[in-house]
């Protein structure tokens, strides 16, 4: 009898220590006891996150201090972060030395495209052989650079059809003709053709219109305050003032103030708040504004060099539309708050 008890004993003791050793074994193989698999897990995952961060994109205008510039890399960086992509933005300020060297440390920042308004469209050159070597892509906005054929892509305004409104706008307003100041910037082709698309405008007018002087302003608000007063000093019996931007218009209109020549009148391009802010006024020296949008160039620019760098259909030349001639009469239309 003592002998099947024990023998009964110890088969229960073997059924216990089976079954815990099968307890032990699966234990082993559970992920809590197995931290080596889980850590090679989370490194694919963040392997695969890495990859698929999406695109890098830099943006270089020639001067963020430029409300315009400022809205239209607003309109890139929100068009680009909903698309899970990031942009790298730096400020050249003007400065066409600043501009080569900042698209260099882009290029280094690993940049697979870049939104390019060049502060000299003529010296810009290295610059886009060196993006070009890198296998970087341009897309040029805004103002176009001299050698086009490094460019994927251009997305920009009519600038001479902008020119030419505000020509005919002056000559509908002062159909007696006059004398004209002229406030440019050689270096932007933007503003080139902007000149150029009003001389054309005015051109015809009879009795017609003298222009009496030039400026580069450098696209400068100060550069321009200060050259369009001493012109102004020179030739007070001006009529009209055309400027290659809103900035430009800005420092005109301080200057002429400054000289108390309330009849001259004064265009620009843009349709910047500050400009319609003029319009709003009564008896503003300010006349008028070829409006852009650099919100609608932004979100343009944005699907075209998505489309350059997945291999989609594009054009290589686009143009946004001018939106208008905004005047004293129309600005209520639009609104001082923001850009159109």
């Amino acid at each position: 009898m003592k002998n099947r008890k024990f023998a009964a004993f110890l088969a229960v003791l073997l059924v216990v220590a089976l079954a815990a050793a099968g307890c032990s074994k699966k234990n082993v193989g559970s992920p809590e006891d197995n931290p080596v698999v889980e850590e090679d897990e989370e490194e694919t995952d963040g392997e695969d996150q890495e990859e698929d961060t999406g695109y890098t994109f830099g943006f270089s205008a020639i001067d963020m201090e430029n409300p315009y510039f400022i809205t239209l890399e607003n309109s890139i960086r929100e068009a680009v972060t909903e698309n899970g992509d990031s942009l790298i933005t730096m400020d050249p300020g003007t400065d066409a030395q600043t501009q080569r060297s900042q698209i260099t440390q882009m290029i280094g920042d690993g940049i697979d495209a870049i939104f390019l308004s060049p502060v000299n469209w003529e010296s810009i050159t290295p610059s886009l052989e060196e993006l070009k070597e890198a296998g970087v892509k341009i897309i040029n906005v805004d103002t176009q650079v001299k050698e086009m054929d490094y460019v994927d892509a251009y997305v920009g305004s009519d600038n001479q059809e902008a020119g030419r409104m505000c020509g005919e706008a002056l000559v509908e307003r002062c159909p007696q003709g006059g004398k004209v100041l002229l406030l440019e910037c050689p270096t932007q082709n933007s503003i080139n053709d902007r000149i150029t698309g009003f001389e054309e405008a005015i051109s015809g007018a009879d009795p017609g219109f003298e222009i009496v002087a030039r400026e580069n302003t450098d696209g400068m608000f100060e550069k321009s305050l200060e050259l369009a007063r001493a012109a102004l000093e020179e030739h007070p019996d001006v009529t009209a003032i055309m400027c290659g931007n809103d900035q430009i218009a800005v420092g005109a209109q301080t200057a002429v103030n400054l000289l108390g020549l309330d009849d001259v009148v004064i265009y620009g391009v843009d349709g910047s708040p500050d400009i319609k802010k003029e319009l709003l006024k009564t008896g503003t020296q300010i006349a008028g504004t070829a409006a852009q949008s650099p919100i609608n160039m932004g979100k343009e620019a944005v699907e075209i060099a998505l489309a350059v760098l997945d291999g989609g259909d594009y054009e290589k030349e686009n143009y946004v539309d001018i939106i208008d001639m905004i005047t004293t009469e129309n600005v209520d239309m639009y609104g001082a708050d923001g850009w159109q």
